[in-house]
């Protein structure tokens, strides 16, 4: 069975490999040129991404080691959402998770697609402010250092590519808006 997606036409679909957070998509396709080939796609849990600011202008970000870039990276709060959890639910969750924070504001920062090309996987951002302090509660595959620093600094770090996780970039400078 033929179907259509956009200008390509695809004429045959298989999972490659699947696990609980992605799916590799191998489509056989008769590309815009009108030549057969294959396209591979990468379907992964929708997430979140959490930019915690207190009172006094300073931010709260994880550092923490990242098995698939192999190297320890600095980033908002982020994770996946559940099954049957709205996106903020999720944000919520993934905070007090993470740092221990509850917070009474939050503001929606809009949605970012990763890398358009091979990954399907909406990020959802959000500012979080008005913050209480609780206690954390990583999962088990987490070792998370919450750093603290003025919300300025933060942006320096993205100008000098201290920071690189493409959702806290984006939502760094989306939350700049906001934070005064």
């Amino acid at each position: 069975m033929k179907k259509k997606r956009g200008p390509w036409v695809i004429i045959g679909t298989k999972s490659a490999y699947k696990n609980p957070w992605i799916e590799v998509i191998e489509d056989k396709v008769i590309r815009p040129d009108g030549k057969e080939g294959i396209f591979g796609t990468i379907t992964m849990k929708d997430g979140v991404s959490v930019i915690p600011v207190d009172d006094k202008g300073n931010v709260y970000l994880t550092k923490e080691y990242h098995y698939a870039v192999g190297r320890i990276t600095i980033e908002a709060v982020s994770g996946g959402i559940d099954n049957g959890e709205t996106k903020l639910q999720a944000a919520k969750r993934e905070l007090k998770e993470e740092t221990g924070f509850n917070a009474k504001k939050w503001t929606d920062l809009g949605t970012l697609d990763p890398f358009t090309s091979v990954i399907k996987s909406e990020n959802h951002m959000y500012l979080a402010q008005g913050l209480t302090k609780g206690k954390a509660a990583p999962e088990g595959t987490e070792l998370i250092r919450v750093i603290k620093m003025p919300f300025k600094e933060s942006l320096n770090m993205v100008k000098k590519s201290e920071i690189t996780h493409g959702a806290t970039v984006a939502a760094l400078l989306k939350a700049k808006e906001y934070v005064k």
